[in-house]
């Protein structure tokens, strides 16, 4: 079997695991909405201060979202014993790991498909005109979370605080994820709207250097 339809699999298996409770999109979903809504009762703000602002708390409600939605990935295989099977499946551990990436990646996009509205109407933000370019943004954005989230969902998976550890070691090492998508974003909400290359840039970089060091790694991720 190759990587790329046993990535497949495990793919469709959250996704179908997912669907049938919903549980952790609906939760994650109302958690990132009632963030943003707190936010703009907060600030209150106005046209130009949402310009200046929103980008950073749009990314902050994202970094939320992963930090939730990210944990259980390897978290319910251990608690269920099912984590066994997976490491006996004849399979490469980096086609487990792609598999519960991408599912965390649809997660983490279906999430955004809600809050996006919900956050230009708070914000009295137009997206419409930029929808292109903020969507090429947030991917990239996304797909970072998603490619250091699973890494260190699997990483954690053994620890006994895991529910702490897994926020521990992704913030820092998303520091640079999170500039350049606030950045990137900020120069789509400005007055004349560009998309700037050079954030973009960095966060091309940032996923194409951890999704290789995931590969090159993804032997020791399911390890005792």
């Amino acid at each position: 079997m190759t990587a790329a339809r046993a990535a497949a699999i495990v793919w469709r298996k959250e996704i179908r695991a997912e669907m049938r409770t919903k549980e952790l999109l609906q939760t994650t979903v109302t958690f990132v909405v009632i963030v943003v809504i707190l936010f703009s009762f907060a600030f209150e703000p106005a046209a130009v201060q949402a310009r200046i602002y929103g980008p950073g708390l749009l990314w902050i409600a994202l970094l939320f979202a992963s930090s939730l939605m990210l944990n259980p990935s390897f978290a319910k295989e251990q608690s269920n014993d099912t984590i066994y099977g997976l490491r006996m499946a004849p399979v490469s551990p980096f086609a487990i790991y792609l598999g519960k990436m991408l599912a965390n990646f649809s997660f983490l996009v279906i999430t955004e498909a809600v809050l996006l509205p919900v956050f230009a109407v708070l914000y009295n933000v137009a997206l419409w005109p930029v929808i292109g370019r903020l969507a090429l943004v947030l991917l990239l954005g996304t797909f970072g979370l998603a490619v250091t989230g699973t890494v260190f969902s699997a990483v954690a998976t053994q620890a006994r605080m895991r529910e702490v550890l897994l926020p521990l070691l992704l913030l820092p090492v998303s520091v640079p994820l999170l500039i350049a998508s606030v950045e990137a974003t900020a120069a789509l909400f400005a007055e004349s709207p560009a998309l700037d290359r050079t954030w973009l840039a960095v966060l091309v970089a940032f996923d194409v250097i951890f999704f290789a060091a995931a590969w090159l790694l993804s032997d020791y991720l399911l390890e005792e």
